[in-house]
């Protein structure tokens, strides 16, 4: 079948719940991304004491911990997997082959994580939403019962894994970190300089030298932190919630949000001042129970935060907080690879350098301010567009065709 019918999801098609909830993990990645961009993450303890804020950096590390880590990206791939829900029921309206449209929008995916890893920053997330997508339309045919039956499974088997792994002593991030410091010994890079390198960095090849090493940094991180796994549950639970509409009847499911806000509260604040704990204190329950601890509490907390977001709306659906993060909710895409590109230019030597000189709570400073200027463009473009700019160019090289950038009435 053709895709020449096929289209995205007009504007007037929209839910401004999902955008602003977007919008609103936008805003957490750059908060739990940032500490890595200003390098204060990569600072000995003793650099980290010096700092003329460290008694209050200390303090907001752990509520870092305990109220942001994990608990947007398990936002973000829920939606994710709504997204998938959305595409596929949008072209089962139109009577078209949805799922070609769907490996395409994947596979340009992929190409953008994959240059946002190599040549922008080494956390990327995108390459591996995208490869991990293509494996929905598996789950396709799958009943209710079982999508939420795989979800919890690939939620949970992480445990299984961590403690085969302390179990057996065989740890199988080991061949990704040895090539880490095999580019590492090729460029320069040592444990003593590796805090200031891209502080240091006058030219944007010594930049590319360090996101080498990083991209395999960053494998170690999805195989010691089985995220494929916990993301793909995610995306499992966010397909179940998409193929249910829930989005689109919230005012039917206010018994279930207040159900899940309610208990996701009750235990995920408690259980995340325990992960916030271990994560300051080096797991000192060893791995398998730091995951345990992680499941009971990030999952809990991110599935609080978006029923009670959830619940606010319907309570003030005119509010203007909704629009304020639905803008850049709709420019996702642009927003996430925008705040590598701003954390690039302040932080690192290329730009104005202020990397490994910042605490954490001037890092968290300037994610606000960040966040701030973003919501604004994102209003100010959209007033005027139909699209972000690299929502636009994902949109032409998925459907293959040329979409109109400017809104109806600006080009008339």
């Amino acid at each position: 079948m053709g895709t020449e019918n096929l289209s995205p999801v007009k504007s007037s098609e929209r839910y401004i719940i999902l955008d602003a909830l977007r919008g609103f993990a936008i805003l957490g990645i750059g908060m739990a991304n940032y500490p890595e961009f200003s390098l204060y993450t990569f600072q000995s303890e003793a650099a980290v004491s010096a700092m003329p804020s460290a008694g209050a950096d200390r303090i907001l590390r752990f509520l870092t911990y305990m109220f942001v880590d994990g608990k947007f990206y398990t936002i973000f791939s829920l939606l994710f997997g709504i997204g998938f829900s959305i595409i596929i029921a949008n072209a089962a309206r139109k009577g078209k082959n949805g799922f070609r449209i769907f490996f395409r929008r994947m596979f340009v995916l992929t190409a953008i994580g994959f240059l946002h890893l190599m040549f922008i920053w080494s956390g990327d997330i995108l390459m591996l939403y995208a490869l991990l997508g293509m494996l929905l339309p598996l789950f396709r045919s799958v009943s209710d019962k079982g999508l939420l039956r795989a979800a919890a499974f690939f939620l949970l088997f992480p445990v299984l894994i961590d403690g085969a792994a302390e179990a057996s002593g065989v740890w199988l991030s080991e061949p990704a970190v040895r090539r880490q410091w095999y580019y590492c010994g090729l460029y320069g890079i040592t444990e003593e300089n590796f805090g200031y390198w891209l502080r240091d960095a006058d030219s944007y090849a010594q930049v590319f030298q360090f996101l080498v090493q990083g991209a395999w940094v960053r494998v170690q991180e999805f195989v010691d932190g089985n995220r494929y796994f916990k993301v793909f549950g995610l995306f499992l639970l966010g397909f179940y919630i998409g193929r249910s509409r829930m989005y689109a009847a919230l005012e039917s499911r206010i018994g279930m949000l207040k159900t899940v806000s309610k208990y996701g509260f009750l235990f995920g604040l408690p259980l995340s001042v325990l992960y916030a704990w271990s994560c300051m204190n080096g797991h000192p329950f060893g791995n398998t129970v730091h995951t345990v601890v992680y499941t009971v509490s990030v999952y809990p907390l991110g599935l609080a935060y978006v029923c009670g977001i959830c619940l606010l709306y319907l309570r003030w659906k005119d509010g203007r907080l909704w629009r304020f993060f639905a803008a850049p909710g709709r420019m996702a895409l642009t927003n996430y690879i925008a705040q590598s590109v701003i954390g690039m230019f302040l932080f690192y030597g290329i730009g104005l350098g202020w990397g490994a000189g910042v605490g954490l709570v001037h890092t968290e400073l300037i994610v606000l301010a960040v966040y701030l200027f973003q919501a604004l463009f994102s209003r100010l473009w959209l007033s005027a567009f139909q699209f972000g700019p690299l929502e636009w160019v994902w949109r032409m090289l998925t459907y293959g065709r040329w979409f109109r950038l400017r809104n109806v009435r600006q080009a008339s």
